[in-house]
């Protein structure tokens, strides 16, 4: 075949599954419009009024939250984990994504196959493409140990879409007292054994969490396990009765909805009720065009809004190409834009003035407002934000602050492959 030939051959199949990948999104409902959520008053985050407005509107728990540890990057979070683990008397209740072959997993696996043994009821619930790179005899040897594992999302043919929808969330729950959440799967790429070009650790970190918050997210954890198959376990030795103690808190959720999404108005909610400070970190930016209206609008009014994403070592370089093709209008608007330096950035929390802390699982992007499983836990408490403060100026030293004049500088391949990516930017 000449060469003009197999050429032809090439664009053909390329535009075919460009068409049909356009298709399935169309289908999907993808391209329907995006809510706004137009506000006016919206309080100041250490208003009473701000907890109770945000906490119905976006169909948040309320709670009360006793945050008593904060870990940073992979050995201070897996140690955390581990000893939490070790501890555990009656349960253990885990579900994540991320999951690889290596020592961290090795460790894991030690940890609960050793409770299970002592008689310890073990749950995870695995997402089954982001653990997809485990062996089986990894699972068969958890559950030969007595651990109960079941994974999310599996595919099937009677519904091959629904792949797609993804539990992105982590936490751990340990006897219906203890709780860690952050961003870390169980993997060494965590240590900076990965192949994004650093050597250093993830940037990432975990709050150890007690008090009356245990209760509201063993049942978080309660729902997915029996949408899975599990049984769920509804006695007082899992929801254990606690009076409401420390800092007002609330759980938020995210679930597959393509218009509507808790996620997406707690994000837009409290960028839009900061007043001098708006902090985000955030891996995979890819915000929906209403969250950067209100990114723009805080920082016009003079708010202090800067964000922190991954840098050029990264895991995923589509992400960041079609990130970096969003950065001109923040820029001009004299947002803050960080690339993370020394590794890849997959820490993800939103800090709002002296006092409000969000984080969990949740990225600013369509994929996390409106497909994932993910979760959040939101908290109004000055140390844990003093906590949050420190992690991100070290991050901000650590990173490169991009100026709107190297970004119009981008070279035409990093627009092409940026304009490109965001043809598919619900998916990434």
């Amino acid at each position: 075949m000449e060469p003009e030939g197999i050429l032809g051959w090439i664009i053909t199949v390329l535009l075919v599954l460009l068409a049909a990948t356009l298709l399935i999104l169309y289908f999907r409902g993808s391209f329907r419009r995006k809510i706004s959520y137009p506000l006016r008053n919206v309080p100041r985050v250490d208003e009473p009024s701000f907890f109770l407005a945000i906490a119905g509107f976006a169909s948040s728990l309320p709670t009360h939250a006793c945050p008593i540890g904060f870990f940073v990057e992979a050995d201070e979070i897996y140690a955390a984990r581990l000893q939490a683990i070790q501890s555990a008397q009656k349960t253990i209740h885990f579900e994540t994504f991320y999951m690889t072959p290596g020592r961290r997993a090795d460790d894991f696996a030690i940890a609960l196959s050793e409770r299970a043994q002592a008689g310890v009821a073990v749950q995870l619930v695995v997402d089954c493409h982001g653990a997809s790179s485990m062996p089986k005899k990894y699972w068969k040897s958890l559950k030969a140990a007595g651990v109960e594992v079941h994974f999310f999302s599996p595919f099937s043919w009677k519904a091959p879409l629904d792949y797609n929808t993804r539990t992105h969330r982590k936490l751990l729950l340990v006897d219906g007292k203890v709780a860690l959440i952050g961003g870390a799967g169980v993997s060494d790429e965590w240590d900076g054994k990965s192949d994004t070009g650093g050597s250093a650790p993830w940037r990432d970190f975990e709050v150890r969490y007690e008090g009356s918050i245990l209760s509201t997210l063993e049942g978080v954890f309660m729902e997915n396990w029996t949408t899975v198959g599990g049984v769920g376990d509804l006695s007082s030795e899992v929801f254990q009765p606690c009076p409401p103690k420390g800092h007002t808190a609330f759980v938020t959720m995210g679930t597959f909805s393509p218009e509507n999404s808790a996620l997406h108005i707690l994000f837009q909610t409290s960028i839009q009720a900061a007043r001098w400070r708006l902090w985000i970190s955030s891996p995979y930016l890819v915000p929906d065009k209403h969250t950067q209206n209100v990114l723009v609008k805080a920082s016009k009014a003079g708010v202090d809004v800067r964000i922190l994403t991954m840098g050029v070592r990264n895991d995923k370089p589509y992400v960041y190409y079609t990130a970096r093709e969003l950065y001109g209008d923040l820029l001009k608007a004299g947002v803050k834009i960080y690339e993370y330096v020394p590794n890849m950035l997959h820490a993800k929390v939103v800090l709002v003035d002296d006092t409000w802390v969000s984080h969990g699982s949740t990225n600013m992007d369509e994929r996390s407002f409106f497909l994932n499983d993910e979760m959040n836990v939101s908290v109004s408490d000055r140390h844990l934000a003093q906590q949050t403060e420190n992690f991100l100026l070290d991050s901000f030293a650590k990173s490169a602050l991009i100026s709107l004049e190297d970004w119009q500088k981008r070279s035409f391949l990093e627009k092409f492959r940026g304009k490109f990516g965001l043809i598919f930017r619900q998916l990434l």
